[in-house]
């Protein structure tokens, strides 16, 4: 469990400059932007770790971290679900080895939350979301989304969730993170808003 001033917040996937720049003028949070990935490091995973360790030290109230280092691990979990390429759990199991190698050598934490842009609170139109998915299923309550599309009410959520972000048990390891990736279907979702509904 991280102990800093500031609560680390990462923003995965791509945000809008917009909702980037309304951020970035609050006075409450620090955008902590990464790097540009070096040339060997395609999926960023080095930058974004570095990024998290750079938030970890703000002292704002909240450090909200545009890059994850499980993006890699995220996309090709997606991947995995997607039946046009029928190539099987190989890609996420790659991506796992090195989120998990990176993850126990210390050279990243999970944050203290996700903060998801999405059509809806529930799924993601672009198929199964790892983000929505697994990982919100582990952990609820460490995982916020912004139900928007537009980008000017994407920054007023953002802005407004981070004022709100709920209180709940800290993260598993990424090794049972990974693993409850590794069980869960995507279609528990639908069944899941189906029964609420």
């Amino acid at each position: 469990m991280r102990r800093n001033a500031s609560t680390v917040v990462v923003l995965p996937g791509p945000a809008p400059a917009e909702v980037l720049a309304a951020v970035g003028r609050s006075m409450n949070v620090a955008l902590v932007r990464p790097p540009e990935p070096a040339g060997d490091d395609g999926d960023g995973l080095e930058a974004a770790a570095g990024a998290l360790r750079q938030a970890g030290r703000s002292t704002s109230a909240y450090a909200l971290v545009p890059a994850d280092p499980l993006a890699a691990l995220a996309a090709s979990w997606q991947a995995m679900w997607d039946v046009s390429r029928p190539e099987g759990p190989a890609g996420f199991e790659t991506e796992a080895l090195k989120a998990l190698t990176a993850w126990r050598s210390g050279r990243f934490e999970l944050p203290d939350y996700y903060l998801v842009l999405a059509a809806s609170a529930e799924s993601s139109d672009e198929g199964p979301d790892f983000y929505l998915g697994p990982l919100r299923t582990t952990r609820p309550q460490r995982v916020a989304v912004v139900a928007a599309t537009e980008p000017a009410q994407q920054a007023v959520g953002v802005l407004q969730t981070l004022g709100s972000l709920p209180y709940g048990p800290w993260w598993p390891g990424l090794d049972e993170v990974i693993e409850a990736a590794r069980t869960f279907y995507p279609g528990q979702l639908a069944r899941g808003a189906a029964a609420t509904g």
